[in-house]
């Protein structure tokens, strides 16, 4: 009889773990932090929390105002900029099958900040007309379906041992006279924010189209995992 060993854990750098770490609170505290606070927080002697506030610094990932708190830097940002073009090919063929099959406009949206903000679109090909959706288009996360269903996500991320009772959204005319939209949220995936929705010139039947929008929502979260 053969003696199997356990599977090892695989080894990982406690340094960039913890930088990693120190970038996650620093987003978690808009305020910005002492690099005491960010010691802590990561289980870090001070003089390690010095050492990878200014690593972070070198890169531009934090900043230190005249206080002395860190905060996020805008270094940030570029990485930010460099995920959309990953999204958008990530979700690109369920939004084509999702916008052939239900015959009305895909789109997937994003949260940034107050805003929900649409990164990729893709159009039926064999309707005579469809509502047009432009890549960029952004308005208020509490406004239009695909902005409720990120909202959606995060009341159910409140209460994670409940299976939330509504699993999408929908809207009429919220963003644009006569436009109906439903959508519904991307679950799952750590860190992302977002929805996968259709919008349509005319009413859009929930009975039909909710399922294949929330089905389109997971086939996105399966190919982001």
């Amino acid at each position: 009889m053969t003696r199997t060993d356990p599977p090892s854990e695989p080894e990982t750098s406690q340094t960039l773990d913890r930088g990693i770490r120190v970038l996650t609170a620093l987003a978690d505290a808009p305020s910005g932090l002492t690099i005491a606070q960010l010691a802590q927080r990561v289980g870090a002697p001070r003089t390690a929390g010095y050492r990878l506030v200014a690593t972070l610094e070198a890169h531009g990932l934090a900043r230190r105002d005249s206080d002395g708190r860190v905060h996020l830097g805008v270094g940030v940002l570029r990485l930010a900029q460099r995920v959309h073009p990953l999204l958008r090919q990530a979700a690109a063929p369920a939004l084509r099958r999702l916008a052939e099959t239900v015959g009305a406009t895909a789109h997937l949206t994003v949260a940034e900040g107050p805003d929900a903000l649409a990164i990729a679109v893709v159009e039926p090909t064999w309707t005579d007309y469809h509502m047009a959706y432009r890549v960029g288009s952004r308005h208020h996360l509490n406004q239009g379906a695909a902005g409720k269903a990120i909202l959606l996500a995060r009341s159910a991320a409140r209460t994670p041992d409940q299976e939330p009772a509504v699993l999408y959204t929908v809207s009429e005319g919220e963003l644009q006279p006569g436009a109906h939209g439903l959508a519904a949220p991307i679950r799952e995936v750590p860190g992302l924010e977002a929805s996968v929705g259709v919008v349509s010139f005319g009413p859009l039947d929930a009975a039909k189209v909710a399922p294949r929008v929330i089905q389109a929502a997971a086939e996105v979260s399966a190919a982001l995992r």
